[in-house]
């Protein structure tokens, strides 16, 4: 019980001189982020997601069934936005790839900016959306995502994607004892799935009892102090802004 409550303890809040600096606490917050923003997309543009394309992938299978409330048209426009955005990323990825704090800082700069279009879109906008209102924020709110999720891949801290959830839950079950594994690192692991729940539960909740546009003015903002984070704090060229290992420590 110990371990786990540590575990907890040093993703959200890490040591001086740990491996990945303030990194871990940074993709729990955008961990959040994913969570405020699918649950707009899913709640307020249709049955479609812009971060998670595996449930995505899904419903596209869905509307191609011919299964009411889906559709091809925004499922399809959000995979093809995600893979636009998830390429910019790269992009940033490649030209920051000896500087984890300048990735990071520099691609939520320009997620910044694809996020804050769609919160204006999202304020215009008439209840209920226009069609071209509709696709413009997904494909916007699409682009943002995949930059986050490019970058996040890219920094490597272990088990802090920022979106795929599938494996870390995974992880916690086969690694742990009970299934004759290792450890199971569940309180480490616990922290993203936590994180997006929160996420999704304030997301939905305000889009439900509130303004359609917070979750995604909370996104924003979350995001935009991340990037200052990293940026201000990377400045010195620390030991956790040099690329990840192979087991998610910094190379020397």
């Amino acid at each position: 019980m110990t371990t786990f409550f540590a575990d907890i303890r040093d993703t959200i809040a890490p040591r001086a001189g740990s491996a990945h600096g303030p990194l871990g606490p940074v993709l729990v917050s955008m961990t959040i982020v994913t969570g405020l923003v699918d649950a707009f997309s899913y709640l307020v543009l249709g049955h479609v997601f812009v971060a998670n394309m595996t449930g995505n992938i899904v419903f596209l299978g869905f509307a191609l069934a011919g299964a009411k409330g889906f559709s091809v048209a925004a499922s399809a426009v959000a995979l093809v936005a995600f893979g636009a955005g998830a390429l910019l990323g790269g992009r940033l990825a490649a030209r920051h790839s000896e500087h984890r704090g300048r990735l990071h800082s520099s691609a939520a700069a320009v997620q910044t900016l694809f996020l804050a279009v769609a919160l204006v879109l999202a304020v215009v906008s008439a209840s209920p959306l226009p069609a071209g209102y509709r696709y413009a924020l997904i494909s916007g709110l699409g682009i943002s995502m995949g930059i986050q999720n490019a970058a996040a891949r890219k920094i490597a801290v272990p088990d802090l994607t920022t979106t795929v959830l599938t494996l870390t839950i995974t992880g916690i079950a086969a690694d742990s004892g009970l299934a004759g594994g290792g450890r199971s690192q569940a309180g480490r692991r616990l922290v993203p799935v936590a994180s997006m729940l929160a996420g999704a539960l304030v997301g939905a909740a305000l889009v439900l009892h509130a303004e359609i546009y917070y979750p995604l003015a909370i996104a924003l903002a979350v995001v935009l102090a991340g990037g200052m984070v990293t940026r201000r704090l990377g400045k010195p060229d620390p030991e956790w802004t040099r690329p990840a290992g192979p087991a998610g420590g910094t190379r020397t």
